[in-house]
């Protein structure tokens, strides 16, 4: 049986034949695919991606089999026990997936949490960690064979320093630092970003237009966010604040948002703002009922007129910005996902107001854009995560 861990700490060679080893392997490890995949997602060139592959197969970590014309087909781990772990740490809950590596890429073990960081993460922690415990043991493996860890969070996080960048916005609280304990716990380097970025990666690895240049995952939940990907590379900006979109300016007089700006799109279809549009509209008694996204979204879908309509106005809102992000970025699909998504009515404004801001050659069907639900649903962040925690592993970490 494999053991990745063992293989990279014995990796010999030139650094650059090290290099381009690690990052096909870890490919593999994050998907099976064909070597055109992996020179994909690695952008190595394709001769690079072949004799990394023959020399993996010698080592007896990779299978490639054939195809009947001969060819190379998937190339896929052998038998390991090593585990990767992806968590998304939203604000009312939290989900934590774990993969044997040698498993496809949906075959998961996953926990859910309604209790997210909401309450603080001193609080959610223990929960948490209970939670990776549970999900690694469900693989048939221990704690001990954590490979790596990644972390998807609804806030924004410094590239260059892997935490939270200033200011650090609730729940989360200045010295919090979730990479840091649970990959202590673990005993592996974890690795964390902003969840609408990490569902971007998700969607892009996993999803069926995987090999698109430009994509577009936008999340829309408790708050709202967008991660973009050009050329298979995330586009953080130089403080991981890029696809800030819900704190684009829908009215410069408008609410104040946690943020300190005012009239931002977060303060219109975020949560809080949806739940507070369905509490004014009601008598003071059917106000009480209304407490979370949840209650909206539910009575939306039984026919209840004042949330069907909000819900679809939230939906005519985004279709403007998403029109705003295809004009700029011109993608070649947008994806949406969170838990409002839930509702269809979310996408049927989106679609309305879509096309009416963009320009036509960006979102025309000819031009073959799409605008689609996320595919991987409320698994999406979780699963980018564990995509991460594997990428960051290219790197052999710095000697201590």
């Amino acid at each position: 049986m494999a053991d990745i861990r063992e293989f990279f700490n014995g990796l010999a060679g030139s650094p650059k034949r090290t290099e381009n080893r690690r990052k096909v392997l870890l490919a593999i490890a994050i998907k099976a695919d064909t070597q055109v995949g992996i020179a994909r997602r690695t952008m190595l060139s394709p001769a690079t991606v072949n004799t990394s592959v023959r020399e993996l197969e010698k080592e007896g970590i990779v299978s490639s089999a054939r195809t009947d014309g001969g060819r190379a087909g998937k190339a896929c781990l052998l038998s390991t026990d090593s585990v990767g772990v992806g968590v998304h740490l939203g604000f009312n809950h939290v989900t934590v997936v774990a993969r044997r590596l040698d498993k496809d890429f949906d075959t998961v073990a996953t926990r859910v949490n309604a209790e997210g960081v909401g309450r603080g993460w001193n609080r959610a922690r223990p929960d948490v960690q209970d939670m990776i415990r549970d999900a690694v043991r469900e693989t048939g493996c221990s704690l001990r064979e954590v490979f790596s860890l990644g972390i998807a969070v609804p806030r924004m996080i410094d590239p260059r320093t892997n935490e939270f960048t200033e200011p650090v916005l609730h729940p989360w609280r200045s010295g919090d630092n979730p990479a840091r304990d649970l990959g202590g716990s673990l005993n592996v380097p974890a690795y964390i970003d902003n969840d609408a970025n990490l569902g971007a990666l998700a969607e892009q690895t996993y999803g069926t237009r995987e090999h698109a240049e430009t994509v577009i995952y936008v999340k829309v939940s408790t708050g709202v966010g967008a991660g973009i990907i050009v050329h298979n590379l995330l586009l953080r900006g130089r403080r991981g604040m890029a696809g800030e979109i819900g704190h684009l300016t829908v009215d410069p007089d408008g609410a104040m948002c946690q943020c300190g700006g005012r009239g931002c799109l977060e303060t219109v279809i975020g949560a809080e703002a949806l739940v507070q549009q369905v509490r004014v509209a009601r008598p003071r008694s059917g106000a009480a009922d209304f407490e979370h996204l949840e209650d909206v979204i539910r009575a939306a879908k039984e026919n209840d007129p004042v949330c069907r309509r909000v819900i679809h106005d939230a939906g005519r809102s985004l279709g403007r910005f998403l029109a705003q992000l295809c004009n700029l970025f011109n993608p070649d699909v947008v994806v949406v996902g969170g838990q409002l998504t839930e509702c269809a009515l979310l996408l049927e404004g989106c679609r309305e107001t879509l096309p009416r801001f963009a320009l036509p050659g960006a979102v025309a069907e000819s031009s073959g854009f799409a605008l689609e639900l996320s595919e991987l649903k409320t698994k999406a962040e979780a699963q980018g995560a564990l995509v991460l925690g594997l990428r960051g592993q290219e790197s052999p970490p710095a000697a201590g």
